[in-house]
């Protein structure tokens, strides 16, 4: 699948693990509400010639899935961001699944976010909380677009229960674990009379075969995030693929530092411009890059949120903040994580 003619990929660069090991700062950062059960994220942050990348893969991971998140800190270290076609991008709130008391001081954030993402589904929780959160949003904000995320935690018959009782959505993402029930679901759900897209995630980042999404007419949405699909070129190879064969693109984030963002504002800054039937520009999907807010503290500056919009640059992390959150007690767990997943990535 060739890239789009613009971003041509590059070859990554792969340094001497030594020099990466010598380049590179672990950190952990407090959050502010519990999210994906995470309450301090760590990420090893890479200071590359080009700028600096996140190698930051969740702490279940093994080393063929933190393959990818090796390649894009090289990526945005070694070789830097693809060229922007905007300067500034808008992106959606995020509510984690706190009680409904809580989200207004959430979504305050996220100031000028006319879209919504909502966490639902977690374990020990109900869909009638979820539809109290979710009824808190609309309370705030009456007016905005609201997606639920449930992270594979449905069956088919929970999905189009909650798709009744949440509604109306603008998507859900990953109702379901498999391919075959997104697409059973989407079938249901245009067959029941609701309008509301699915929309895949898991199912294309933690997949051996990310586009048997769009074979089986299982979602809607792509929901692509930088670090997992290997960087902010794959990226926009993926959302062209996507978008040839009918599905809208949802960029987003993996509970990135102020470093990692950088990859993701730059593939959505990247993002090549889009139109509809009419031949009119439409401007990228809110992206889910705003979790940023989610920290008590990072090693960047906050990126300023204007009319629900991020300009788009590049930020590096202020050296006082580095040196306040990081977390020496953990550096030969990461250490070691780097090299099996640079073992990965040579044997590509």
């Amino acid at each position: 699948m060739p890239a789009h003619p613009n971003h041509e990929h590059p070859v990554l660069p792969k340094p001497p693990v030594s020099e990466l090991l010598e380049r590179a700062h672990v950190v952990r950062l407090p959050m502010r509400v519990p999210f994906r059960g995470v309450t301090e994220r760590e990420v090893m942050l890479i200071e590359g010639p080009a700028g600096w990348g996140e190698f930051g893969p969740f702490l279940e991971y093994g080393p063929q899935e933190s393959a990818a998140w090796l390649a894009n800190a090289l990526e945005m270290a070694y070789v830097g961001p693809p060229a922007p076609v905007r300067s500034r991008i808008p992106i959606n709130a995020t509510v984690p699944a706190v009680a409904p008391e809580q989200v207004a001081e959430v979504l305050a954030q996220f100031p000028g976010c006319s879209t919504v993402k909502v966490k639902v589904a977690q374990q020990g929780q109900s869909l009638a909380d979820d539809a109290a959160r979710v009824a808190a949003v609309r309370e705030a904000n009456p007016l905005a677009k609201i997606r639920v995320d449930a992270n594979r935690a449905w069956t088919v018959s929970q999905a189009l229960e909650a798709a009744r009782a949440l509604g109306p959505l603008e998507y859900m993402e990953q109702p379901c674990a498999t391919v075959s029930e997104l697409a059973e679901l989407r079938t249901t759900l245009q067959r029941s009379g609701l309008f509301v897209r699915v929309a895949a995630d898991e199912s294309i980042r933690r997949a051996e075969d990310p586009y048997e999404v769009a074979r089986q007419h299982a979602a809607d949405v792509a929901v692509i995030k930088a670090a997992p699909m290997g960087g902010p070129r794959k990226v926009l190879e993926v959302a062209e693929y996507f978008r040839a064969r009918g599905l809208d693109i949802t960029i987003s984030s993996a509970l990135d530092s102020g470093v990692g963002m950088n990859a993701g504002i730059a593939a959505v800054a990247a993002l090549p411009a889009h139109t509809d039937d009419e031949d009119f520009d439409v401007p990228p999907a809110a992206a889910g890059l705003g979790t940023q807010g989610l920290f008590l503290e990072d090693v960047t500056a906050a990126r300023e949120l204007v009319d629900g919009h991020l300009q788009v640059e590049m930020l590096a992390p202020e050296q006082a903040r580095l040196e306040a959150l990081r977390a020496p007690d953990r550096v030969d767990f990461w250490n070691e994580r780097l090299r099996l997943a640079y073992e990965v990535l040579e044997n590509l």
